[in-house]
């Protein structure tokens, strides 16, 4: 039987790193489905955040990847509407996956050029192109926040203008279904599938050395206010026990690094700050076994592919609650804590420091244990599998 073929278009792909989430749920999402389906990837020939061009790409043409993955890496230059039309022209494919909202080149040029070409404006089921768009967490509250008031003039003119009508949406949780029924209406087609996890083999932990009164902390996101770096240095001001922070990303919103830098420079004695750049993602897995704690309270994650490495690397969270990751204490995996009560967070710290060796290798395996349930979930897996088989 011949692979259905999946057009996929995103902002940022491999070999990037610094877009963080969205790179790494496609990528996963190929390595788990590549022998059942077909996959092509458009993106830009450029990490986030970066002006030079990968150095061993191709552009503007085809590159295959060693996992078979065709990918075609648009430059700046020819990144145009004439071009993404061409090339929907050329491509074979049954179905287009737009990861994102609010991406002019790789949502919405794309999916203009499909409503035209492929008549997507009548019902959904006289043609033979599907089109899904991936929501990827835009929906939330800490998203919306970001340029709040031009995102909420779009996603009204959007639902007026019927932009996203006749496509299927993808939702990686009950949460992100509810939040595409509010804005776009409850007759919106919604396919609900969670985002995998990469697929690795178990690696046995280093023993980490664990002394009591005194704690390692890493967080790794991009610096931005929806990540909760200033939450998590304000935070800090008010601990007792002795810690080191050090966080990698990089840094999205200049404005908002500086305020941080302000709260870094506040910190008292007990308590160091260090700013230890982007980290590449094949480095992340090794970079946990220096650290206790991953500390992230983050405003919103529709996966949070971070918190699962930490977790898999024998390192437990703590987390805020605007994470699928719940009831963490109970599993001596960490901590996921209500943003507004940051009370509760000085607390989860002061325990975790106050952790004696034995005790922080129960947390360790806790973590470990929890990893495993969500990277060898066969559910999730099928879930991602009907997303595109049941159209």
């Amino acid at each position: 039987m011949e692979k259905k073929k999946i057009l996929i278009f995103i902002d940022w792909f491999l070999p990037g790193f610094r877009a963080g989430g969205p790179i790494q749920s496609i990528s996963n999402l190929i390595s788990h489905l590549k022998d059942e389906f077909d996959f092509s990837v458009v993106t830009r020939n450029t990490d986030y955040c970066e002006e030079k061009p990968y150095p061993d790409v191709v552009s503007d043409e085809w590159n295959v990847l060693e996992n078979g993955t065709r990918v075609y890496y648009f430059s700046q230059k020819r990144l145009n509407r004439r071009a993404i039309k061409r090339l929907i022209l050329d491509e074979d494919f049954d179905v287009v996956y737009l990861n994102g909202l609010f991406s002019i080149y790789f949502t919405l040029i794309p999916l203009y050029y499909l409503k035209r070409i492929f008549s997507l404006r009548l019902d959904l089921k006289s043609s033979n192109k599907k089109v899904i768009v991936s929501v990827r967490g835009m929906l939330g509250s800490g998203a919306l926040s970001i340029k709040s008031s031009k995102k909420q003039v779009f996603l009204s003119s959007a639902k007026i203008v019927g932009l996203f009508s006749n496509v299927i949406f993808h939702a990686s949780n009950q949460e992100e279904a509810r939040q595409v029924r509010l804005y776009f209406g409850h007759r919106q087609k919604i396919r609900i599938a969670p985002n995998l996890s990469k697929k690795q083999p178990l690696k046995l932990p280093l023993k980490k050395e664990k002394n009591k009164g005194s704690l390692k902390l890493i967080n790794i996101a991009r610096i931005s206010s929806e990540k909760g770096l200033e939450e998590a240095l304000e935070i800090l001001q008010k601990v007792k026990s002795n810690v080191e922070f050090d966080f990698y990303g990089p840094i999205y919103d200049k404005q908002y690094w500086a305020k941080c830098e302000k709260l870094i420079q506040q910190m008292p004695e007990n308590v160091k700050v260090s700013y230890k750049g982007s980290i590449e993602s094949s480095l992340i897995h090794e970079k946990f076994n220096d650290y206790h704690f991953l500390f992230m309270p983050t405003k919103g994650e529709n996966f949070g592919h971070i918190i699962v490495e930490a977790l898999s690397a024998a390192c437990p969270v703590i987390i805020s609650d605007e994470t699928p990751w719940k009831y963490l204490e109970e599993r001596h995996a960490g901590w996921d804590i209500p943003l507004n009560k940051k009370k509760d967070f000085i607390e989860a710290i002061e325990s975790a420091a106050n952790m004696e060796q034995q005790e922080y290798q129960e947390w360790e395996q806790g973590a470990l244990k929890f990893s495993m349930e969500i990277i060898h979930n066969d559910e999730a897996v099928e879930q991602n599998r009907k997303l595109f088989l049941d159209l």
